[in-house]
């Protein structure tokens, strides 16, 4: 079993903790939100009042914050990590955030002779609370490979994208895909109801046939057609629109930098902005559905 400092226990980081505390390791945990570590320490966790004592003496540092300045903030900041990390610990930072962020905190670790890795996740606050999450990182084979103690204790699979930042890359192409496949999945399931069909009926049947993807499986957008889905509770505990446009922004600003053409990306990162813009944000992003629902008949 390993020592694991863990700083940032939201919907994610939370579920992820508890479970590395479940499985017998010994954990850390610090947050700025005391209902945050009550929860964790209730799973087995120890809470620090401050990242810094969190770190103390541990081989693993896990990170799960928002966003770019969080993550810089925390390692690189004023009274920063890099000041009480020692070389003989790993950061996996979980955290989706911009390639050139990770790459940036990452290096200057490495110029501090600390190892460090970007491992953000897929599978959501269901993966997360399961450990079924899938880690996609970035950094050395040795490294990725130190980390699958950790890893393995809260997700089921492992992969290495490339070196530090590859693993942001990775996270942001799928993250576009799937918002494209929730928006096309939506205005299906809502073309079907306009038209009399029954939403369930109709996501059977393009369950087995060409139109069959990852919403329809397990995260289906319709209110009751699927149990235990965000849709079905009000589209509250799943991955917040306003992440979702968060990523998708950095999937832009990634296509920009390589003049890649991304125009079904830049199509869903605008409707999600707008729906978050309407005051979905705290939704979540399966919530779309509403969005392209048919006008009210005059």
């Amino acid at each position: 079993m390993a020592t694991v400092a863990f700083i940032g226990l939201g919907n994610m980081g939370g579920p992820m903790a508890a479970n590395l505390a479940k499985a017998g390791h010994q954990v850390n945990a610090f947050d700025l939100s005391e209902a945050a570590l009550k929860a964790v320490e209730e799973a087995g966790a120890k809470a620090f009042n401050s990242a810094k004592d969190a770190i103390n003496g541990v081989e693993f540092v896990v990170s799960m914050l928002p966003a770019d300045h969080h993550v810089e903030g925390v390692y690189l900041g004023d009274d920063g990590l890099v000041n009480y990390l020692t070389k003989d610990q790993l950061v996996i930072d979980c955290s989706t955030i911009s390639s050139e962020a990770a790459m940036f905190v990452g290096g200057e670790l490495e110029k501090a002779g600390i190892a460090f890795i970007d491992a953000p996740v897929s599978g959501g606050v269901g993966g997360a609370k399961a450990g079924t999450l899938t880690f996609i990182c970035g950094g050395t084979e040795s490294n990725v490979d130190r980390a699958r103690v950790v890893l393995n204790d809260m997700g089921k699979n492992v992969f290495r994208a490339g070196d530090v930042g590859a693993g942001q890359i990775a996270k942001i192409c799928n993250n576009m895909l799937l918002s494209v496949l929730m928006v096309g999945t939506s205005e299906a399931l809502q073309l079907g109801k306009a038209n009399g069909l029954d939403p369930k009926v109709l996501s059977e049947i393009m369950l087995q046939s060409s139109g069959r993807n990852w919403t329809l499986e397990v995260y289906n957008p319709c209110p009751g057609v699927m149990e235990n889905v965000p849709s079905s509770n009000d589209y509250q505990g799943g991955f917040l629109v306003d992440l979702m446009a968060k990523d998708l922004g950095l999937a832009q600003q990634t296509a920009l930098k390589v003049g890649a053409a991304t125009p079904m990306g830049a199509l869903t990162r605008n409707l999600y902005h707008s729906w978050s813009q309407q005051g979905h944000g705290r939704q979540d992003f399966s919530s779309i559905f509403n969005y392209v629902q048919p006008a009210p008949k005059k």
